[in-house]
């Protein structure tokens, strides 16, 4: 009996080392806290550190093609197999 597969959802969060050079009083540093946190600094570099997992499930393919609609409304018009092709994961056998 050959074995059937399932669709795995799978949750992340990514992170990134982040750094910004700002121009700030010399008698006020922490000033240039208050201009990362107000998303006004220029990126100066950054570096991907990794996943962590936060979370899985086994999902039905209706499911699936749902939660493809929600987050990626641009797929609204897209056949089921060309959402699949571009959005899931085969595991080739």
């Amino acid at each position: 009996m050959a074995n059937q597969n399932v669709w795995v959802l799978v949750e992340t969060v990514s992170m990134y080392r982040m750094r910004y050079v700002i121009e700030c009083p010399a008698d006020h540093p922490e000033y240039a806290l208050d201009t990362v946190t107000s998303d006004n600094a220029k990126e100066f570099s950054q570096n991907h550190i990794g996943e962590t997992i936060s979370s899985h499930r086994v999902i039905s393919e209706e499911e699936a093609l749902k939660l493809c609609l929600s987050d990626n409304p641009y797929t609204e018009k897209w056949s089921k197999d060309v959402v699949i092709g571009n959005h899931f994961t085969i595991v080739e056998e």
